[in-house]
């Protein structure tokens, strides 16, 4: 007699499975085109609006704080009320709020409206997060993670080249009207196809009989948590920080129009999905702790390259080869966290979820306008943008060595 599935997700048939894994790396990618998909329009809006470059960073920077205060609401309630009714108010929130911006006649309400985005396309990150955690645990916790993280990371990849490509054929404006229709399938696909993956009893156990503060203490007791969170929110933050710079830094620096940056800005990001995959086989391998250890060193010594390369002269290709290894240390640093945060907190996978995706966003949110504050006046270069990457790095590895503790952390379980 076969024994029974650890895990709820150990008895679906591989064909389902892959369908929840695709839906739930959709709803995640949400964020991400959210994000990503206008950065070639910067330039534009800057124009338009007759603003600065700082200006319209930090309509940016709102996505990314209302990104992460979405998801300390979302991630909370769906450990108490379940995944699937957060999930479809805050996303029918995304679609509403993306018509607002579309039509947003000043800088201010376009801000606004950009604030109530990030909000919206909370519920895709934490809950789908929390759903596979709900499904998974152990060693196929890190390889689930591992291929949502490659559905999510075609976004970061697809939609600057889509971005550019829709400049061509549409006002900025049009953007958002794209995200709007994205947002709305992705409703219509959490109503008819995603189950609840939260049972009642479950539901009741984990997370009824505790209170929010109590849910977040249960978190922040643990030190290896709190170590993860840092290291995740110091590596999107740098990140980040060129995602943010990276169109002023390529189309007004050296000259690329928005058709070659989404170009260039896929091929780097190449690096993250590449990352994401190589680190579930070492991690299953070696402990994802250890992956973590190689990744985070990686991120300082890449960040470091683009200032010495930047202040040798060596021009654009002396940019693009360190950032792409800074970009693929992020890669294998992103699952790597996500797995041993979650693994450790099944019973409050929702509130993990939804702590880790707020970090990254606040904290990125409030880290990128600094590439624009140093760069006052003289205009973003590789290395005003690289300072801030050095900085966010080099946290990383301190939280991961006073924090997470490698040699502390056991080994993942099957």
């Amino acid at each position: 007699m076969a024994p029974a599935p650890r895990y709820p997700g150990d008895a679906l048939s591989n064909a389902r499975r892959t369908l929840y894994v695709v839906l739930l790396g959709a709803l995640t990618a949400l964020g991400p085109f959210t994000i990503d998909l206008y950065l070639p329009a910067f330039p534009v809006v800057q124009h338009d609006f007759q603003t600065t470059a700082a200006m319209v960073q930090l309509t940016l920077t709102g996505t990314m704080i209302g990104f992460g205060l979405g998801q300390l609401i979302v991630g909370p309630l769906s450990d108490k009320v379940g995944r699937r009714v957060p999930l479809l108010i805050v996303t029918g929130l995304h679609v509403a709020a993306s018509v607002v911006a579309c039509i947003a006649p000043t800088l201010l309400m376009l801000g606004g409206a950009r604030v109530v985005m990030g909000i919206g396309a909370a519920a895709g990150g934490v809950v789908a997060m929390a759903m596979v955690r709900d499904l998974f645990g152990g060693r196929r916790l890190v390889v689930m993670l591992s291929r949502l993280s490659l559905v999510s990371g075609v976004a970061p990849v697809a939609a600057p080249l889509i971005g550019s490509a829709l400049l061509l054929v549409m006002p900025w404006r049009g953007i958002f009207l794209v995200l709007a229709a994205y947002g709305l399938v992705m409703l219509v696909c959490s109503l008819f196809v995603l189950p609840e993956t939260l049972v009642r009893d479950a539901r009741g156990a984990a997370a009824g009989t505790l209170t929010l503060g109590q849910r977040y203490a249960s978190v922040f007791r643990d030190r290896v948590f709190v170590g993860v969170l840092i290291i995740g929110a110091m590596a999107f933050s740098g990140l980040f920080s060129y995602l943010s710079s990276s169109s002023f830094l390529f189309q007004d620096g050296y000259g690329f129009t928005p058709q070659q940056f989404g170009l260039l800005f896929a091929a780097n990001s190449v690096g993250v999905v590449g990352g994401v995959q190589i680190a579930a086989r070492l991690a299953n391998r070696y402990g994802p702790q250890w992956v973590l250890a190689w990744s985070t060193a990686a991120l300082v010594a890449s960040s470091i390259a683009i200032i010495v390369t930047d202040q040798l002269h060596l021009g654009m290709w002396g940019t693009i080869i360190p950032l792409f290894f800074f970009m693929t240390a992020c890669g294998f640093t992103f699952p790597c966290g996500q797995a041993l945060a979650l693994d450790r907190h099944g019973a409050a996978a929702g509130t993990a979820a939804s702590l880790l995706g707020a970090a990254n966003s606040v904290v990125a949110g409030l880290v990128s306008p600094i590439v624009g504050v140093i760069a006052a006046g003289s205009g973003i270069t590789a290395t005003t943008m690289a300072m801030v990457m050095v900085g966010c790095a080099l946290v990383a590895v301190l939280a991961l060595w006073a924090l997470v503790r490698p040699r502390t952390v056991p080994m993942m379980g099957e």
